[in-house]
C-alpha cells in the first residue's frame, strides 16, 4: 500500500464530521442534502468533506437521475484497520492485538480506553 493512499484515509478520518459522515453512509445510500441535514453546516461545507472522503476512496457517487447518491467504500476502512493491526502488533511486542481492547483483552488495566464509532 502507498504511504500517501494511508495517509489520505487517515487525514480523511480524522475530522470527526467526516467520521459522523461514514457512519451515516452505514446505514445506506444517501442525497448531499439527506447527509446535510444533521449538520450546522453550508451544502458547500458537507460537499467539501465529501470530496475529501472520496479523494481518500472511503465514499463513492453513482448517478440515478439526477441525483448522486453516496455511498461508503469500505476497503479504505480495511486499508487503515491492517496498518492499524500491524503497528499495535509490533508495538507489542508479537502476537495479534485486540483492537478494541489491546494486547491484554478486555477488562485489563493495560487496555485501551472505551473506542467509539
Amino acid at each position: 500500500m502507498a504511504s500517501d493512499e494511508l495517509s489520505r484515509i487517515m487525514a480523511a478520518l480524522a475530522d470527526p464530521t467526516r467520521r459522523a459522515i461514514l457512519v451515516r453512509l452505514v446505514d445506506g445510500e444517501a442525497s448531499v442534502t439527506e447527509i446535510a441535514a444533521p449538520f450546522a453546516m453550508t451544502m458547500p461545507a458537507v460537499s467539501r468533506h465529501l470530496r475529501v472522503l472520496e479523494r481518500a476512496g472511503l465514499v463513492r457517487r453513482r448517478r440515478d437521475a439526477r441525483r448522486r447518491p453516496c455511498r461508503i467504500a469500505p476497503a479504505p476502512l480495511w486499508t487503515a484497520l491492517a496498518w492499524l493491526q500491524e503497528m499495535a502488533s509490533d508495538a507489542g511486542g508479537g502476537g495479534p492485538v485486540d483492537l478494541l481492547h489491546g494486547p491484554a483483552g478486555p477488562g485489563s488495566a493495560e487496555s485501551g480506553s472505551a473506542t467509539t464509532r
